[in-house]
């Protein structure tokens, strides 16, 4: 039995901190923006994770060369996530969270961002691919009563991570596809 202990290390924290990104890089899609405060600005929900990411500057810089300055644009994009070990604060070096790849940029983006005070750097974000969803239900329809085409399908729902309402609606059929087989 494999036992994930990632839950057991996560930070009690309000939003996802570059500590929650130390095992590797992690695809989130954006499913609103929302304001937050004065000293972190936005809250960024995640579809993939239960606390918000609230992007700071340099990344904001980024996200709006890429998809624009209108929230709006954000909802449905993905982007991936890391932790960069080497982002300081002031004199400290803490770490921090910064974007590798963005959905909706076609090719690499490259943006100046200030490093330090009177220092800048060019920052490179690459294009992620673009996902397509499969029809889980219309697949479970062409089935038919197939019980191997089912259990076949409902594995692959599984390892997709499809929606835990529609893994559910391929086991019913899939059961009943057995019983119609006795």
């Amino acid at each position: 039995m494999t036992i994930d202990l990632t839950e057991s290390i996560a930070p009690k924290s309000d939003q996802l901190d570059a500590i929650d990104l130390i095992s590797g890089p992690r695809t989130f899609t954006i499913e609103s923006v929302s304001k937050h405060n004065t000293e972190q600005p936005f809250n960024f929900h995640l579809a993939e994770f239960p606390r918000v990411w609230r992007p700071g500057k340099s990344m904001r810089r980024v996200i709006v060369a890429a998809w624009g300055a209108s929230a709006d644009n954000y909802i449905g994009q993905r982007v991936t996530l890391y932790c960069d070990q080497t982002v300081s604060f002031g004199n400290d070096v803490v770490g921090g969270t910064r974007i590798s790849h963005m959905s909706g940029i076609d090719k690499k983006l490259s943006v100046p961002l200030l490093i330090k005070r009177g220092k800048s750097a060019v920052f490179t974000v690459q294009p992620l691919p673009v996902i397509v969803q499969r029809d889980w239900l219309a697949e479970l329809a062409l089935a038919a009563n197939n019980p191997d085409a089912i259990g076949a399908l409902g594995k692959a729902a599984s390892d997709a991570s499809a929606p835990a309402a529609t893994i559910s609606a391929i086991r019913d059929a899939w059961n009943k596809a057995k019983e119609g087989q006795a």
